[in-house]
């Protein structure tokens, strides 16, 4: 009871207009309906629907919110039905608990592709409808990961932990709601790599106890800072959590010593001028890090996020973050859109700039056609940091980091981005592969005779640039090979001495599974269907040998050959040997190319590999190459990593025990240089992609005894 009047007491606080019946009758509904059920903790199930109400008081959400968070679970877990909870809680709320329900029977961590699909598109439909079935569903995901120890299922933990960093996390940051986000990383790392995590903290822990982030020290030297330009503001100082700083290890591809912002201080001050004040201030005592200076009050990101950024070396010449933010700012950045619910019962969940990226995620769904393009496109829309960019009238258009122009040109209009030839930046002509950069200004030279190029696909970084080229490479690429399957079917029927007429072909689609003739010659144009087939289902008579042509020849015809016959890469002359450079160790999700070798067919090398550029390969040719992301998942790869170490008694064991709890397989060891301190050597491990062995290098970098990790490239 104690507790339901301090979670009744918190929502007062906030939200005056508070019907505390509403709220005790929904908790006696809650408490009722659940009665006789228990949690894997072996306590009250309640607990959980309370503990989730709880999360969303703290987020200050309104009164229907907490309602929902109280009943979340009645519908799937009870006998109570969305009419019993329309009749005592209203429609607003029965909607609410519905959504949430729905959600809960959707889950994205399936084996089978399509029906993972099918599961993220309602779960972004779900809550496209109502901003507020999201905040439940955060929620409910954080108490379920914080109590994930109760359950013992390993195999289940490990799918509710990898299904939180690839969709709530996410969702959680594009809603701005900063505290769950960090939280719920945290709790992720937790399960997926202990072992990291526990390391981080420790060298973090050391740090602190050999003071040298001392942030009492800090706090008042940077005061100091601000009071000679009569700034007064409340600083707080934090290190930053374990899973954001092996985040940055990896992209960066550092260690944690040169990491600048493991340290990280915010200033609150009372208005905007005074954020830039403040700026100065800090700018004009301590010297910046450059490129660290980040402006999201005069350009927000799209959750609303709004603050100043720099980092500097500060006090006692220590690396430091600092963020400059109003009480207001600070609010936002920590319950992102959840803030705009404060003292609001009835605000439209469609409208506004804040929701643009949900629309954006919609249009994805209503587009896609491919189950990969469409997990492709969500995930980057999902995952996305922006770069702001202007049009030479002076409207910001908003992209994705590394954008290019042509994502520049879809972004203003579908046709602009299929006519355009070119760009100029900052009035300069530059290639349509510049990665675009914050404030340019960019105008898109077009043509009527231009077409969309497979060559975009490379560089482009939004959803629809994506969509759009590759539904013009697949209309172009269909029209190709059914005019090339029409003039084979011709061919052989010439050859044979028998006219061609299509509406033979008409007559047997059924026997081919096919609706329309252009299916026929799509699937003969690419060697799918063997026209010989097609000429015997209509000439059956002039078969040699007798037999009977049924579906299941036919499907047997049309089946894909086994595994081992299938390569990873696009681009590979038919029939042309290939192999692996031994030089630079080429991994899927890097650039490629291929050398061709007289007498050893082609070498697949990174486009950046050093080899390229030697004399003796300047009159090979070489052949533009990329992976073909069906069949990549087939193989694993080999790449080679250089570690230097300390040299004491078990630390070669922690690199392997490293590698293994990363799956990753070490085939081969080699020492390449000893000393009394340290020792080098050469690692050949077994990985699927580049993104896996960017895994294991930073698990590797971030043990105290390793001095240097890094791919080795010959």
């Amino acid at each position: 009871m104690d507790k339901q009047k301090e979670l009744f007491s918190k929502v007062k606080t906030y939200f005056p207009g508070l019907n505390i019946t509403n709220l005790n009758k929904a908790y006696n509904f809650g408490v009722k309906a659940h009665a006789d059920q228990v949690r894997d903790s072996g306590g009250p199930f309640f607990s959980h629907p309370f503990e989730v109400a709880t999360i969303l008081a703290k987020m200050k959400l309104d009164e229907k919110s907490i309602i929902t968070g109280l009943l979340h679970d009645v519908i799937e877990d009870t006998l109570a039905t969305k009419s019993d909870i329309e009749k005592k809680f209203g429609s607003e709320v029965a909607s609410l608990v519905d959504g949430v329900t729905k959600l809960s029977k959707i889950s994205l961590q399936k084996s089978n592709k399509s029906e993972q699909v099918e599961n993220f598109r309602k779960f972004i439909l779900a809550i496209s409808e109502d901003i507020r079935v999201l905040f439940v569903k955060l929620a409910d995901r954080l108490h379920n990961m914080r109590t994930l120890e109760f359950l013992k299922d390993s195999k289940r933990k490990n799918k509710i932990a990898n299904e939180t960093l690839e969709i709530y996390v996410p969702l959680a940051e594009r809603i701005g709601v900063n505290k769950i986000k960090e939280e719920l990383e945290d709790l992720v790392f937790l399960e997926l790599n202990p072992n990291v995590r526990s390391t981080i903290k420790r060298r973090i822990s050391f740090l602190k106890t050999q003071g040298k982030n001392n942030i009492k020290l800090i706090n008042q030297e940077l005061n100091k800072a601000l009071n000679r330009f009569n700034i007064k503001a409340e600083i707080v100082g934090r290190e930053k959590n374990p899973f954001s700083i092996w985040k940055k290890m990896q992209k960066k591809n550092i260690s944690f010593e040169q990491l600048s912002d493991v340290m990280a201080f915010k200033f609150i001050v009372n208005n905007v001028d005074e954020c830039y004040v403040a700026l100065k201030a800090i700018h004009l005592t301590y010297p910046t890090v450059p490129g660290t200076f980040k402006d999201y009050i005069s350009l927000p990101k799209q959750n609303g996020y709004k603050s100043i950024h720099t980092s500097i070396f500060g006090p006692a010449k220590q690396k430091i973050e600092v963020q400059i933010r109003t009480k207001e700012m600070n609010e936002i950045a920590e319950l992102g859109a959840a803030a705009h619910w404060q003292y609001k019962s009835n605000l439209n969940v469609q409208e506004g700039r804040k929701y643009k990226w949900i629309r954006e995620l919609v249009e994805i769904v209503e587009t896609s056609s491919e189950p990969e393009e469409f997990l492709e496109n969500t995930k980057l829309e999902m995952f996305k940091d922006q770069v702001f960019c202007f049009t030479p009238k002076g409207d910001l258009i908003s992209l994705p980091e590394k954008s290019t122009p042509v994502d520049f040109a879809y972004a203003v209009h579908s046709e602009l981005g299929d006519f355009c030839t070119g760009a100029k930046i900052n009035g300069k002509i530059l290639p349509l592969k510049t990665d675009l950069k914050n404030g340019d200004q960019v105008e898109i030279i077009i043509s009527k005779f231009q077409k969309p190029s497979p060559d975009w696909m490379d560089s482009v970084r939004t959803p629809k640039a994506k969509s759009r080229i590759r539904k013009f490479i697949k209309t172009k690429e269909h029209t190709e090979y059914s005019n090339l399957g029409q003039k084979i079917l011709k061919h052989f029927f010439s050859k044979n001495n028998k006219k061609f007429n299509e509406h033979y072909i008409t007559d047997i689609l059924s026997l081919f599974n096919f609706s329309r003739i252009e299916d026929i010659y799509f699937n003969v144009g690419k060697g799918n269907v063997d026209p010989m087939n097609i000429f015997y289902a209509i000439y059956p008579s002039l078969k040699k040998k007798k037999k009977t042509l049924n579906k299941k020849i036919i499907e047997n015809q049309n089946k894909q050959k086994d595994n081992k016959d299938r390569i990873p890469l696009k681009g590979l002359l038919p029939g042309l040997a290939f192999t692996y450079s031994k030089c630079c160790y080429p991994l899927p999700g890097e650039r490629i190319v291929g050398l061709l070798i007289k007498g050893h067919g082609v070498v697949v090398h990174t486009s950046d590999c050093n080899e390229l550029g030697k004399k003796k390969y300047k009159d090979n040719k070489i052949l533009d190459l990329s992976w073909d992301n069906k069949n990549v998942g087939l193989e694993d790869y080999v790449s080679r990593i250089r570690i230097v170490i300390l040299n004491e008694p078990g630390n070669l064991g922690e690199i392997a025990s490293a590698i293994g709890n990363n799956k990753g397989n070490i085939i081969n060891l080699k020492l390449t240089s000893r000393q009394k301190t340290f020792f080098e050597m050469l690692v050949d491990v077994k990985v699927k992609n580049l993104r896996h062995i960017s895994h294991i290098i930073a698990a590797i970098r971030s043990l105290e005894s390793v001095s240097i990790v890094d791919r080795d490239k010959g």
